[in-house]
C-alpha cells in the first residue's frame, strides 16, 4: 500500500503537514505569479491573462481581476466565462475553488478552503501545523457583495446573491438572496 503524499492527503480532505516540502515549492512557485500579478497595469491585460492561465486549473472567457489578488496555491482553483473579481480578494485554495460563469465578486472576498481541528491536540502534531481542507463551489449567476467570507465546504448554488459584510457557513440552495452572520436566506427568488 502506498502512502499518500501530504498533497494527495490536502487533496483528499484528509489532515495534511502544510509545511512539506513539495507543498511549501507549490505555494512558493504561486506567490511568484502572484507577486507578478499584482504589479501588472490595468493597460496590460494580455500579461494578466497569461499570468491567470499559468496560475489557475482552469480559466474561462473574459475574466478580470483586480490586483491585489492572493491565493495559496492557484493550481486548484477553476474560473467560468464572465466573471469580475474586484480588488483584494483573497481565495486560500487547499482545496478545490470552483467559480461557474457570470459570478461577480466585490472588495475583499475571502474564500476559505483550509481549517484546522478544533482538537487542540490535533491542531500540532510533532511540532507541525496539521491543515484539513474542504472544496468550496460557487455555480453560475452569482453576485457576492463586499467584505463576504465563505467558509470550508461550502456549495452556492445558481442565481444566489450574498449580502455584503455576509459570513457564509453552509450551502445555500439556488435562488436565494441571503445576508448576515452567519448568511441566511432573507428571500427565495422565483
Amino acid at each position: 500500500m502506498n502512502k499518500l503524499t501530504e498533497k494527495e492527503k490536502m487533496l483528499s480532505g484528509l489532515p495534511y503537514d502544510a509545511s512539506d516540502k513539495q507543498l511549501r515549492k507549490l505555494f512558493f512557485l504561486c506567490k511568484d505569479k502572484i507577486e507578478k500579478y499584482n504589479k501588472t497595469s490595468y493597460k496590460q491585460q494580455k500579461l494578466r491573462e497569461n499570468i491567470l492561465r499559468k496560475l489557475f486549473n482552469f480559466v474561462g472567457k473574459n475574466i478580470y481581476i483586480e490586483p491585489f489578488f492572493y491565493c495559496d496555491y492557484g493550481m486548484n482553483i477553476s474560473v467560468g466565462d464572465n466573471v469580475y473579481l474586484n480588488t483584494n480578494c483573497v481565495f486560500l485554495d487547499c482545496a478545490e475553488i470552483r467559480i461557474g460563469n457570470n459570478v461577480l465578486f466585490g472588495p475583499a472576498v475571502h474564500i476559505y478552503t483550509a481549517y484546522h481541528s478544533t482538537n487542540h491536540k490535533e491542531r500540532i502534531v510533532n511540532n507541525k501545523i496539521i491543515d484539513i481542507a474542504k472544496p468550496v463551489s460557487i455555480g453560475n449567476n452569482v453576485w457576492i457583495g463586499g467584505n463576504v467570507t465563505i467558509l470550508p465546504g461550502v456549495i452556492i448554488e445558481d442565481n444566489v446573491t450574498i449580502g455584503a459584510g455576509s459570513v457564509v457557513v453552509k450551502n445555500v440552495s439556488a435562488n436565494s438572496i441571503v445576508a448576515g452572520n452567519p448568511a441566511k436566506v432573507l428571500k427565495k427568488l422565483k
